[in-house]
């Protein structure tokens, strides 16, 4: 069976909020205050930090029983399955369900599927959810948390980019990243190479500080990773992108004056179509200077440090 559109799960902090929407704006073109989102767009559910799963719908039904009648239309013997309710949290406007209710209706459309149950290593895992009143079926694909894993590599700074944020800002920057080029020409200890090459995204890297290309280098061969990083001023950048992720540099290691960071931007716009630009200052005068235009953005907030995220063609 195909899907004819997805169920995304969602959950965040109420400071990820705004970094979370605009995520979802660059996946599906729209955004949700709620912690559950329809498309027909498919999106590998790890690749995101909020998103906790995917129901991909195979059916729907108005009422419990027309759901549990779909079931049992199902045929996948010889193949093992598992179903999980997926009311474990409020979904718009339907509360969340407990536990025992949960488990209740689980065996209940179990029963009905013609197949294997085995809740430890299933073939498949189907999923079903109700949200404000109506049924979902499908197969359901549970995030895994991909990021958390590169938070301890051999070089950090505290300055950089958490691993959540790189990994959200490489997806606003590649939503779609099959035949996209990137790069990160201020890449500093490299949180977002590492997160788009987790991706098998298209990207390479540069800083103009030799000691923190060192490190950058050795984070990325860390988690197995590959890619190109340079000790390369973005002045000396002589290749076009499609992308550019410009983190502007304001730590110790590469401050940078206004004047630098005009001219950073003057550069992106030179070897880059889009740039998505991390920066702790508003900078809209210095964006149209160099010619691009905002087109989208967000605060990214972490207590009471913010940073601004802005989209930009």
């Amino acid at each position: 069976m195909t899907a004819n559109y997805f169920i995304y799960l969602y959950a965040r902090h109420w400071d990820d909020e705004e970094l979370c929407r605009l995520e979802m704006r660059a996946f599906f073109g729209e955004d949700s205050k709620a912690n559950v989102l329809m498309s027909s767009v498919d999106i590998e559910p790890s690749r995101s930090t909020f998103i906790k799963g995917k129901l991909d719908v195979l059916f729907d039904a108005e009422n419990w029983q027309s759901l549990i009648e779909q079931a049992a239309a199902l045929n996948f013997d010889p193949l093992t399955f598992k179903v999980n309710c997926l009311n474990h949290t409020a979904l718009n406007t339907t509360p969340k369900m407990e536990i025992h209710d949960r488990r209740k209706l689980e065996r209940e459309i179990g029963l009905a599927i013609n197949g294997e149950p085995d809740l430890d290593d299933p073939n498949i895992i189907f999923g079903f959810v109700t949200i404000d009143g109506h049924w979902y079926f499908g197969k359901y694909t549970e995030s895994k948390a991909v990021s958390l894993r590169h938070r301890n590599k051999p070089h950090s700074y505290s300055t950089a980019l958490s691993t959540q944020l790189a990994r959200t800002v490489a997806n606003i920057a590649a939503p779609f990243p099959k035949d996209v080029t990137l790069i990160d020409p201020c890449c500093g200890i490299g949180n977002v190479l590492v997160e788009a090459l987790s991706m098998d995204f298209d990207i390479v890297g540069s800083d103009i500080n030799w000691l923190v290309v060192k490190h950058t280098r050795e984070n990325i061969d860390y988690f197995g990773y590959s890619c190109e990083v340079t000790t390369t001023a973005i002045a000396n950048i002589d290749k076009f992108y499609d992308v550019a992720i410009i983190d502007m540099p304001y730590n110790i290691f590469t401050s940078a004056s206004p004047d630098d960071q005009q001219a950073i931007l003057m550069h992106a716009r030179r070897i880059a179509k889009k740039v998505i630009v991390v920066t702790i200052d508003t900078i809209d005068d210095m964006i149209e200077k160099a010619n691009l235009t905002i087109v989208d953005r967000c605060e990214a907030k972490k207590s009471t440090f913010i940073r601004q995220i802005l989209v930009c063609e």
